[in-house]
């Protein structure tokens, strides 16, 4: 599908630290045009952190397309895997060259309090999913339309996909981004998130060996 041409707003020099004292440079880009309207981000990292005709053409950057999770990412909740994905993420592009799509669609599109109140339905015994749909929502909400746009305005056409969902590689194809390879994230494992985690294996196909039962 032929997907709106958005373009680059601005873009900044951001120096990042995260809580275990990792650091590194990223260039902050906003945008316009966007579908949803959103105020979707990409951090640029590494060699490849600034677009251009200076850029090997030739180098596929690791791109990452990671949805908001305030509960997660910032507040380091033991419920998911979020926060400790943006982490790992932000490394690996730094180390490889490529983008950070940070994507404000909480909830798997849902919204926060959306999520809090399927959050107390997974207490009750469902899965992340079927909270979801108990709430009227469907499974997953999220698209990766606008992450496509993203990446078109910074003239990226083909990527290593660094993620474990199928979904995002099979959205961004539809919108005319290669994937050329999907590299998985580790499995970040806690008594927390085992169940969560589960689910997104066997319900959602996540390439994660969690090696656990779903229940």
């Amino acid at each position: 599908m032929r997907v709106p041409r958005a373009t680059i707003r601005t873009h900044v020099s951001v120096p990042l630290r995260f809580a275990d004292g990792y650091v590194a440079d990223a260039r902050v880009f906003s945008f316009d045009g966007l579908v949803d309207g959103r105020e979707h981000l990409t951090f640029g990292l590494g060699d490849l952190a600034v677009p251009g005709p200076s850029r090997d053409s030739e180098r596929i950057p690791l791109v990452r397309p990671h949805s908001e999770c305030l509960t997660g990412d910032v507040f380091g909740s033991e419920r998911c895997d979020c926060g400790p994905q943006l982490r790992e993420a932000v490394e690996r592009i730094a180390e490889s060259g490529g983008y950070l799509l940070y994507l404000r669609q909480e909830g798997r599109g849902i919204g926060l309090y959306a999520k809090l109140e399927a959050y107390a339905l997974q207490d009750l015994g469902l899965d992340t999913y079927e909270a979801n749909l108990a709430l009227g929502h469907r499974e997953d909400e999220r698209s990766y339309v606008a992450a496509a746009q993203m990446l078109h305005a910074l003239g990226v056409s083909r990527v290593a996909l660094l993620s474990n969902n199928p979904d995002k590689a099979r959205q961004l194809h539809r919108c005319g981004v290669r994937v050329v390879a999907q590299v998985p994230t580790g499995v970040h494992l806690s008594a927390a998130n085992a169940r969560y985690l589960a689910a997104k294996a066997q319900h959602g196909a996540h390439t994660l060996d969690v090696g656990i039962s779903a229940g």
